[in-house]
């Protein structure tokens, strides 16, 4: 197994630690709704449970691993609006996840994901982790 396969169990678990657990402590994470990107494992884990309770009907629909990049693509909706996107990772020399990306479509979803992540902050008191 490699951190993204057992990354993708983890998720399929909703299991949070376990998410984290396959995180560098230097992991960034490129969100498609803020433009600079979220540093650290305790920070980018505390996102990670907040789109965990933002995401309805998760699930993965594919999954590609080539060298240390790996691709999740998954669909889930926010709302009623239906989310295709794909979780992009780079892993590190020691199979940690370093480099997360997240694309997501329609713009549409991607406005309501937003909207739902913004709440979300604003209820924590402002960025995850903090």
């Amino acid at each position: 197994m490699t951190a993204g396969s057992d990354f993708r169990a983890a998720v399929e678990a909703h299991d949070l630690d376990g998410m984290s657990a396959c995180l560098a402590e230097d992991v960034e994470f490129f969100s498609p709704v803020a433009f600079k990107p979220f540093v650290s494992k305790p920070v980018v884990t505390a996102l990670l449970g907040f789109v965990m309770d933002t995401f309805e009907e998760f699930v993965y629909v594919d999954d590609i691993e080539q060298g240390n990049s790996h691709m999740l693509r998954f669909s889930a909706r926010v709302g009623e609006k239906a989310i295709d996107g794909v979780d992009l990772m780079e892993l590190d020399e020691d199979g940690l996840i370093n480099r997360f990306s997240v694309m997501i479509r329609p713009l549409s979803a991607a406005h309501a994901m937003a909207d739902a992540m913004a709440a979300r902050f604003d209820a924590a008191g402002g960025k995850p982790g903090a």
